[in-house]
């Protein structure tokens, strides 16, 4: 369906677009959930961004949700918006199997606490996004919607790529590197992994518990402000938005040496137009224990994971991939002793890291060494993203230019703990480029009488004697 007024189909639109047009009585709910499942049956054979579907749930709870409007009652921007959720995050009623055959055929009989304030929102819950395999490197068969030849990223890679391929208007991923920010990036859209325990992990299954994050991933940063408004626990103090000028602090080391120069110029030119539009750019020093602290997370992350997972991989080890195995069996092995050292050491360098914002308000760096690898069994090196999920402050990515290949490039910003709308702010600066991009094609969708212009490259299948190593962690 495309609107009189614009001659865009609904897929085309924003969350925030969309949320207006509900609010005002526009176009309907049914009409914005059908436009969705219109979407992802003509091009979700080329994506494979869905674990399950539940269209006909999804276009029941629409109805319900143009009733409250014929009644009066509107929940606000997530009113019928059609959203998607990452198959490791409960939704009753629906199987939940977390991309392994462990937990194919569970079905759980209550909500995630983060999907229960969605539907409280308004949203209508399209199903459930593909994952990797428990949320680790195994990767899901989902593909980068800008060139299927490429990793869409991992584990959120099924939520980026139905974001970004405009199946939903925004979906819900989980991060312990850089789950929800990577594949973010490396899909050309923009994710949110909030400060440590600000959204609720009750019913989310667990990868490394105190490393553990939830998120959204959505086309805007006011996209993902109105999510982020939806999920967030009530109880936690908040930073609200800050009001320009920020002072962006840029680090002196760890985020460029291993970086492609392509990142890097996307990078420096995405800061100049935040520096245009008002900020201030400095170089800042990171702490002295910023390595050290990144290291001591993942042997945090191995002794959880193998904690968690030690009963089904001794009565199903077969089950496992051979990446999250490899994790397990060296998880066991770390004596307690290291463990506990490891979160002492990672709990001084967060205690540094809060020095950092007393000079600066935002750290901007690369979201990623480059953009998506071309080959799909990795699914990319989380190393610039996983120190703040490491240390638990919220961080954001979104656009900041594209490769040479005409593949998606990300800018990073993280800020101290519970300001994640300074960051949200911030990043609305770049909105109108993310925004005036045209949409992702497939040749075989079918899109009615108006022709739809292709942003995509030409897709090659994967080279299966490519190189494609998978960083240590």
């Amino acid at each position: 369906m495309s609107t009189p007024s614009t001659g865009r189909y609904l897929w085309q639109f924003t969350l925030g677009e969309v949320a207006a047009l509900i609010r005002d009585r526009e176009v309907s709910p049914i009409e914005v959930t059908r436009a969705s499942l219109e979407r992802i049956e003509q091009t979700d054979s080329h994506v494979l961004a869905w674990a399950r579907l539940c269209a006909e749930r999804a276009l029941d709870d629409a109805k319900r949700m143009e009733e409250l409007l014929r009644a009066g009652k509107y929940l606000g921007p997530l009113h019928g918006i059609p959203v998607g959720i990452k198959d490791i995050i409960q939704t009753a009623g629906v199987e939940m199997s977390a991309g392994s055959r462990i937990l194919a055929g569970f079905v759980p009989t209550e909500d995630a606490e983060v999907v229960r304030r969605l539907r409280l929102a308004g949203a209508v819950i399209l199903g459930k996004t593909a994952t990797t395999q428990f949320a680790l490197f195994d990767p899901a068969p989902t593909r980068n919607p800008h060139n299927l030849a490429h990793t869409p990223g991992g584990s959120s890679s099924g939520s980026a790529a139905a974001v970004a391929a405009h199946h939903c208007f925004a979906a819900i991923g989980s991060q312990t590197l850089g789950s929800i920010l990577r594949p973010a990036a490396y899909c050309g859209v923009a994710g949110l992994k909030p400060t440590y325990d600000l959204v609720s992990r009750k019913g989310v299954l667990p990868l490394a518990w105190s490393m553990d994050h939830v998120g959204p991933i959505a086309r805007t940063s006011g996209d993902l402000l109105a999510v982020w408004n939806a999920i967030r626990r009530p109880d936690k103090q908040i930073r609200e938005a800050k009001g320009l000028p920020y002072i962006v602090g840029v680090p002196d080391r760890f985020f460029f040496e291993k970086t492609d120069p392509a990142m890097v110029q996307a990078f420096r030119a995405a800061v100049g137009r935040l520096e245009n539009a008002g900020a201030a750019v400095r170089e800042v020093r990171l702490p002295s224990l910023f390595e050290a602290g990144v290291e001591a997370g993942y042997v945090v992350m191995r002794v959880e994971i193998a904690t968690f997972h030690q009963q089904w991989f001794f009565s199903r080890p077969d089950g496992y991939g051979p990446k999250l195995r490899a994790v397990i069996e060296s998880g066991l092995r770390i004596p307690a002793v290291s463990y506990v050292r490891a979160q002492q050491i990672r709990r001084a360098a967060a205690e540094q890291i809060r020095q950092l914002w007393k000079g600066i308000d935002v750290l901007a760096t690369p979201a990623a060494l480059g953009a998506a690898p071309q080959g799909l069994g990795s699914t990319g090196d989380p190393i610039l993203t996983s120190p703040f999920t490491i240390f638990g402050v919220p961080s954001l990515t979104v656009p900041a230019g594209w490769s040479s290949a005409g593949l998606p490039l990300g800018l990073q910003l993280a800020a101290d703990y519970f300001h994640d709308a300074w960051l949200l702010e911030l990043g609305a600066m770049l909105d109108a480029e993310i925004s005036a991009r045209p949409p992702i094609d497939f040749p075989a969708a079918r899109h009615g009488p108006a022709a739809v212009t292709s942003s995509a490259k030409p897709q090659e299948e994967p080279n299966e004697g490519q190189d494609r190593t998978e960083a240590a962690y």
